[in-house]
């Protein structure tokens, strides 16, 4: 894969494996043996898949804690003439990984970005998982602040579409905790764990049921969480007509409202909150109801 003196190079963002090694494509074996380097997010692990494979092409570090400085050297190179490979530990590099950030760098440097597809773990559980796949939002990891989480589960608890969301499994309970609080317990769900592998699950049921029968021997590996978007314009338990009887005047409206996400599973700190949003009250006025 060479290229003419002083022409720029190619950005080449490679899909690796999910799991089995056999999700790797012909082409991005051929392409990673070609370029002049790869790009990888962990050095140690990317070289044992190029072993398997027999690629003996240079690796340099590229990840989320690095990006800022290995970024603009591989640009450099870029623009030398070198051919560039981008890959993350699995999947495709730009999905919850800085390979995006590379690919911004390159096409503003006006670089050639070339995607070889492959396996995706959001969109392999997604297929997998029986829900809607018409429509879906791909979220990631949550935010790793409690104020930016609820924040975030606020603003797509009403989105009718798919969620997809990453998790890693020491922060499997508390995230499936979390979810069922915020989106509602009673929402369907599937667990994908260990896609492609050899001990591949999918677990489906609704959010609460999926945070009860967690036990501590199933967090492991990495985990994709499948959850069915909002079936109705109302469903944190208020219908959208009655939300106008919502106000200082209507108490025991107030405290139904809060009552019926609690019984959804929601902390009863975080349902006031929701209604507060929703109706501009304060929380103090919320909680004084409550009380009353």
């Amino acid at each position: 894969m060479s290229e003419t003196e002083n022409a720029v190079g190619t950005l080449y963002l490679a899909a690796t494996p999910i799991g089995n090694l056999e999700d790797m494509t012909y082409r991005a074996v051929r392409v990673l043996g070609e370029v002049d380097v790869i790009a990888a997010e962990d050095t140690r692990h990317t070289r044992g898949l190029l072993t398997h494979f027999g690629i003996h092409t240079p690796l340099v570090s590229y990840h989320e804690h690095n990006k800022d400085a290995a970024g603009p050297p591989l640009i450099e190179r870029l623009l030398a003439g070198e051919n560039i490979a981008c890959v993350s530990d699995a999947g495709l590099p730009g999905i919850a990984d800085p390979g995006a950030d590379l690919a911004r760098r390159a096409i503003a440097a006006g670089i050639p970005v070339t995607v070889l597809p492959g396996a995706n773990a959001a969109l392999t559980g997604l297929i997998a998982s029986g829900l809607d796949t018409v429509r879906f939002s791909f979220v990631g990891f949550l935010p790793r602040t409690k104020d930016k989480r609820r924040d975030l589960l606020a603003e797509i608890r009403k989105h009718r579409e798919t969620l997809i969301f990453y998790e890693a499994p020491h922060r499997l309970a508390d995230s499936l905790k979390e979810l069922a609080a915020g989106l509602g317990g009673s929402r369907p769900a599937v667990l994908c764990r260990e896609l492609t592998k050899k001990y591949e699950e999918y677990r489906r049921g609704q959010l609460q049921e999926l945070l009860d029968g967690l036990s501590d021997n199933e967090q492991r590996g990495e985990f994709v969480i499948i959850v069915g978007g909002c079936d109705t314009a109302a469903e944190d338990g208020i219908d959208e007509p009655a939300a106008d009887e919502l106000n200082a005047n209507n108490p025991e409206a107030v405290k139904a409202a809060v009552a019926a996400l609690t019984e959804q599973g929601m902390p009863e700190k975080e349902a006031m909150r929701q209604i507060a949003r929703q109706t501009g009250l304060s929380r103090r006025d919320i909680y004084r109801m409550c009380i009353e």
